[in-house]
């Protein structure tokens, strides 16, 4: 019977978290083990980001580019040199081989390698053969469990199997229905029906939540594009099937394009191409991609600047590919791998473990305590006559066997709480919701509670310490010779209203006008007004210099700052639209690595003369090296003299210091034959075409001023890093950018004081330490609330962190918005997605997800989960206290030898009924003050121990000597008790010596008792032994009425562990008092509606009866007083002991 609480337990938990790991075969390599959510969810979400296209800004056309022979840079040799050649044998494909590392090697090399010619691509015979070895270009799907397999192993648990064998027994024991006088009806079945009812709700859930899980990774091949464009035998197919393609393939890409594998870039088609792989790899901004080679082999996956990966996207530009990885070998294809194996790993949380650990406790304790009743109480049913002796002539009596089996199986469902896997269910619901209206949704109801005791948060930096939106934060301008002007830029986002620009000069300037000019103009990316937000459309720093223009406004518009807004609702010219009417773009010269810059040449009117200028934009040291003049604020423009050069750099030196991203601004006028270009006729076009001619042309600039970028902290964050230090939390960010920016975030935020050495490191730091050392630096000083800081992290390093971290006993949180996110966030104890910017890949991943992807609202989750398990435990001793008493009552019984007081079908009805409402409002007991003062709990901290648990054996032994006590006092005192009547009735008064050996009734002689009136009904007993179970209707309804008043006063002593009533008053939970309300009312409803009475075997009550059953249940309120008096001096005694 005892199975009942650990099967729904078990199932309702299903809802929210982990699938049974044993009830997986090894067969089985996918099976999924930690959470109702499996791997495959995740896995099928995976897919669908390389699916959908995403809105990227094309790069600028070039008219009239002439086409360039490939083959002269990459066709291949006839014969390689014998060091190539014994490089390439070594590099040969095989199945089952080591990666092939295509970023180190040349174009030419990978080409050779792959025996393909980039002029014509693979012919149709060496495609068939790389699919022989390599396969096709798809994720793998995992087999889907048979149906019948799920709704098996919802049956196949101890618990469940001896609840099945108890229902069985009941229902036989009904069927039989050895009382005589009983008649036979719906109502003999209702203990053995409510327990298959359980048992079968049970499974329905389990088999929904699993088969729901099961149904994930089938969609995970949505993931990859769904076509390419590919050379094949010298002719381009336009939309070859992405899953035919092989390794050697050669692809072009273009801009908005899904790349479907693993490729090489072989050559660049435009000036430059840049790809967002920022839910692969964790980078902020578009990457530029090149087709340089010499990477070292085991260069970090960021450092792989000549590959395309499956799965991200090409914002601008095109380029000419080599496959050279498909399907599972593709990064995106070890993720699922990845995401796979952490779904292996079986890591139950903390109120798994701890509803495991109870649930095979009580089967033990039940199990031991029935045995003993049904032993103990042998003489009633086994006889047997000594001769010399030895024991003869055994007699066994079957009808008072089954009774005392039945008894057994009384104290069983009475030592079960059957009503706390709902009541669990229904406290994390509720938590749930109130966590939900503080941005943090919860998918997994048991993350509610394991929030509570953890321990470490992995934090992601860009979203969820910062705000993921760049903005100008420092303005440089240029005020006279040597001498430069700064200005604060205020504001965090996309909105032009907030925030502005400091201290603006009244008099205009025109050194911010041509700063306001070039943010303006070269830049290709632009504003969105969407859902009452504003958000970014191309790359993040372009969008930030569009909002600066906005806030520097227009020459001559008075309602500057409005501008934006009116140009993106109502469609009229906002500042940087009325720059480019003004201004016009001719030419774009892009952005590469070598110099650092972008620049556009544009055409403007100057007094009615049309002239043209080139605006640079770049790096600052690189656009600084290459200025020669710098304007002044009147527009007059002087020599860049070596001080004031270095003045400038120092100024860069120190914003670079608090690591912002340092733009420098120039202009350049004298363009040569360049004056008078006008478009793609003009007879200098092919020289703009040609990226090699870009730093000549921007030469002899004119420096103008300096911006300062940051992705900004949320300015909660630090906050809530500082409740992390108070709450024993450690902080452990860990982030795919560089280690200057995430030092200097983290410094920001609070995670390191201001002269604090960082704890810093970067992934492949870390991974290259041996695990002893790994352990150590982890593990090592725990009560450090120091936290570290992680650069440059791959997934393979996130998984590890974590996997170490929990190791060493954490209960690891781990935040997370990009595919490569996914594994990690499945390994830890709460995987936390970000829900604005988070793929559907980490949502599915995740536990929990954060509606505003901020940092601060983890902590209040944390918070809230603390608060959750302090009321968990609130109605958890409730219902075990109670549930004491029930067993102590029935055990009573047995032991002492009175007749059945409860019988099971009453017990069932105070447990799932009675009980259940008290116990939810626990739930709504306020928070304590100090909650985020003290460190987390262990994990392996139990619900009751200690003290604790010897407080709720004395409550419980209260509860049963209590609804024990008035069972017998009916049958021992027929006249008055405490001043209340007990004759009303007309019962007969007996001595316990008869009440206790009621089973030998038959022998005794001369034994008469007078007929019972209760209510409008009067019982006679034809045969006077009926007085002890016909008639026993009467005290069993008082023993009922009493233990649930009994319980509905624990309830208000279960408001507080610690606090008395006097304190913690009965009010402070509304909801507790309109619960004890219900079950009252309740309890009423059935003993005053005939039919539920006959059902439940009881009568109803007199006024007299009620004051009697309050005498023997108000008691237990000064009982736990006394017991919370001790249990403080206790808790003092122990503050003051010295530790060790």
């Amino acid at each position: 019977m005892a199975a009942i609480f650990a099967s729904c337990c078990c199932s309702q938990m299903l809802l929210v978290s982990r699938a049974q790991a044993t009830r997986a075969s090894s067969s089985e390599p996918f099976t999924f083990r930690r959470d109702s959510h499996s791997h495959e969810n995740v896995l099928r979400l995976f897919n669908r980001i390389r699916s959908k296209s995403e809105d990227s800004r094309g790069a600028t056309k070039l008219a009239g580019t002439p086409k360039l022979n490939i083959s002269k840079f990459l066709r291949t040799p006839a014969l390689a040199t014998s060091d190539e050649a014994d490089a390439d044998k070594r590099d040969k494909p095989k199945h089952q081989r080591a990666e092939y590392p295509a970023w180190a090697r040349p174009v030419k090399r990978v080409a050779n390698h792959f025996q393909v010619d980039v002029d014509t691509g693979l012919s149709n015979e060496a495609v068939e053969k790389q699919r022989s070895i390599y396969g096709w270009n798809e994720l793998e799907k995992p087999q889907k469990k048979p149906f019948w397999k799920l709704v098996f192993e919802q049956f196949d648990d101890a618990l469940v199997k001896i609840l099945l064998a108890a229902a069985g027994v009941s229902f036989v024991l009904a069927l039989a229905n050895p009382e005589e006088g009983v008649e036979r009806g719906i109502e003999a079945f209702t203990e053995p029906l409510v327990i298959l009812a359980i048992i079968i709700l049970n499974a329905i859930i389990g088999v929904w939540q699993e088969n729901k899980a099961e149904n994930t990774l089938q969609a995970l091949k949505e993931l990859q594009s769904n076509s390419a464009r590919v050379l094949r035998e010298g002719k381009t197919i336009l939309d070859l099937p992405a899953r035919e393609l092989v390794p050697g393939d050669v692809v072009e890409l273009r801009a908005g394009d899904k790349v479907a594998a693993d490729m090489r870039v072989a050559l660049l088609k435009s000036g430059t191409i840049r790809l967002q792989q920022a839910s692969l790899t964790g980078e902020s901004q578009p990457v530029m991609k090149q087709t340089n080679f010499g990477l070292d082999e085991h260069v970090e996956l960021q450092g792989k600047d000549n590959m395309v990966f499956a799965g991200t996207t090409v914002t601008n530009g095109s380029c000419t590919c080599i496959v050279t990885e498909t399907g599972m070998d593709t990064e995106i294809g070890k993720i699922q791998t990845q995401i796979q194996d952490a779904s292996l790993a079986e890591y139950d949380s903390p109120l798994t473990q701890k509803l495991d650990q109870f649930a095979d406790l009580l089967t033990k304790v039940v199990g031991g305590i029935c045995t003993i009743v049904w032993i103990v109480n042998y003489k009633y049913f086994v006889s047997w006559d000594l001769v010399d002796g030895f024991p003869t002539n055994f007699h066994f009596d079957l009808e008072q066997a089954t009774y005392y089996f039945k008894v057994a199986v009384a104290l069983a469902v009475a030592a079960i709480p059957e009503g706390l896997p709902a009541v669990i269910t229904t406290c994390l619901a509720l938590g749930t919701r109130r966590m939900a209206e503080k941005n943090a949704i919860v998918r997994k109801l048991p993350s509610v509670e394991t929030l509570g005791c953890t321990t470490v948060i992995c934090s992601d930096k860009t979203g969820t310490l910062t705000t993921n939106q760049m903005s100008v934060v420092k303005l440089v301008a240029v005020e006279r010779p040597a001498q430069l002007c700064e200005f604060k830029v205020t504001g965090t986002t996309y909105n032009p209203l907030d925030g502005e620009v400091k201290d603006l000069p009244t008099v205009p300037s025109r050194n911010l006008e041509t700063i306001a000019q070039i943010c303006a103009l070269c830049n290709d990316a632009d504003i969105e007004y969407k859902n009452g937000s504003y958000k970014a459309i191309g790359m993040p720093t372009e969008a930030a210099l569009l909002v600066l223009v906005e806030k520097l406004g227009f020459p001559g518009n008075t309602s500057q700052k409005q501008s934006l807004i009116s140009s993106i609702r109502t469609m009229q010219p906002g500042a940087c639209k009325r720059w480019s009417q003004r201004i016009h773009r001719l030419f774009t010269l892009e952005f590469d690595r070598l110099r650092k810059s972008m620049s556009v040449l544009v055409a403007f009117d100057d007094n009615g003369n049309t002239t043209n200028k080139l605006l640079v934009k770049g790096a600052a040291e690189f656009v600084l090296e290459r200025c020669t003049t710098v304007q002044l604020s009147d527009g007059s423009i002087t020599p860049l003299t070596p001080s004031f050069r270095e003045t400038i750099t120092q100024s860069v030196t120190a914003m670079a210091s608090r690591s912002l991203r340092v733009l420098a601004y120039a202009f350049k006028i004298e363009l040569g034959s360049l004056a008078d270009y006008i478009g793609p006729e003009h007879h200098l076009h092919d020289l703009l075409v040609n990226p090699e001619n870009y730093s000549t042309i921007e030469s002899q600039l004119t420096f103008v001023g300096l911006t300062g970028l940051q992705d900004p902290p949320r300015p909660e964050v630090k906050a809530a890093i500082d409740d992390c230090k108070r709450a024993g939390i450690r902080v452990v960010v860990i982030t795919g950018d560089n280690r200057s920016t995430a030092e200097a975030v983290c410094r920001e935020v609070g995670l390191f004081a201001e002269h604090e050495a960082c704890r810093s490191f970067s992934g492949r730091e870390f991974m290259d330490l041996s695990r002893k050392d790994r352990l150590s630096l982890l593990q090592g000083d725990k009560t450090c609330a120091t936290g570290f800081v992680f650069s440059r992290a791959e997934p393979i390093h996130k998984q590890e962190i974590v996997r170490i971290l929990k190791e060493g006993g954490e209960i690891v949180a781990m935040t997370g918005d990009g595919v490569n996110d996914a594994p990690a966030l499945k390994l830890a104890d709460i995987g936390i997605a970000m829900g604005v910017t988070g793929t559907e890949v980490a949502k599915e991943a995740s536990d929990m997800i954060l509606a505003d992807d901020d940092f601060a609202t983890i902590v209040l989750a944390i918070k809230e989960g603390r608060s959750i398990y302090d009321n968990m435990k609130a109605f958890i001793r409730y219902l075990i206290s109670s549930n004491i008493g029930e067993v102590v009552a029935i055990f009573l019984t047995a032991l002492l030898g009175l007749p059945q007081g409860l019988v099971p079908v009453q017990l069932l009805w105070v447990n799932l009924v009675t009980d259940g409402a008290p116990a939810t409002a626990l739930g709504f007991n306020p928070p304590d003050s100090n909650i985020m003062d003290r460190p987390p709990r262990p994990a392996q901290e139990g619900f009751i121990s200690g003290w604790t648990f010897f407080r709720f054996m004395a409550i419980g032994s209260y509860v049963g000597l209590a609804t024990i006590g008035i069972f017998a006092l009916w049958y021992l005192n027929s006249r008055s008790f405490l001043g209340i009547d007990m004759s009303s009735d007309g019962h007969t008064a007996i001595t316990f010596e008869q009440l206790s050996h009621w089973g030998e009734c038959p022998l005794w002689i001369d034994f008469e008792v007078s007929p019972v009136r209760i209510g409008t009904k009067t019982f006679h007993f034809s045969n006077p032994c009926e007085y002890f179970t016909v008639g026993k209707v009467k005290p069993s309804t008082l023993a009922m009425s009493t233990l649930v008043a009994i319980e509905m006063f624990n309830a208000l002593n279960a408001l507080s562990e610690s606090n008395s009533l006097l304190i913690t008053k009965p009010w402070s939970n509304k909801w507790l008092l309109l619960a004890i309300a219900v079950s009252l009312g309740l309890h009423a409803a059935i003993l005053y509606t005939p039919w539920l009475a006959d059902i439940f075997g009881v009568v109803p009550l007199s006024m007299n009866d009620w004051l009697l059953v309050l005498a023997f249940s108000l008691p237990v309120i000064p009982v736990d007083e006394a017991l919370k008096v001790f249990g403080r001096k206790l808790s003092e005694f122990h503050i003051k002991q010295p530790k060790g």
